[in-house]
């Protein structure tokens, strides 16, 4: 990515489910929707920067999403990209 990307522009929202809720409130995990071209440094750089928290490791997952038939033909929508990030033991986000 370009180094004049902002952070607030590679961080999109907090993914908030069932599950990303758990592994946040048992293990400090966090869960992130980001730009598809960010790195894990540029995603690291960008939660340190945004929540003043210091983050321990990041894993990254590319969803590439089904086909969907409409009656305007088949439509592919973009991939998304998810980061899950363990946090230091005694930093914390609050999302809610």
């Amino acid at each position: 990515m370009p180094a004049n990307i902002e952070h607030t522009q590679i961080i999109k929202r907090p993914l908030l489910s069932e599950k990303s809720s758990y592994a946040m409130n048992q293990h400090g995990r966090y869960s992130f929707v980001v730009d598809v071209r960010a790195t894990k440094t540029e995603i690291k750089a960008a939660i340190e920067s945004i929540y003043k928290v210091r983050v321990e490791k990041i894993n990254t997952i590319i969803q590439k999403h089904r086909s969907k038939a409409t009656k305007f033909g088949v439509t592919v929508p973009a991939p998304t990209k998810k980061a899950i990030i363990r946090l230091h033991a005694e930093d914390r986000i609050d999302l809610f």
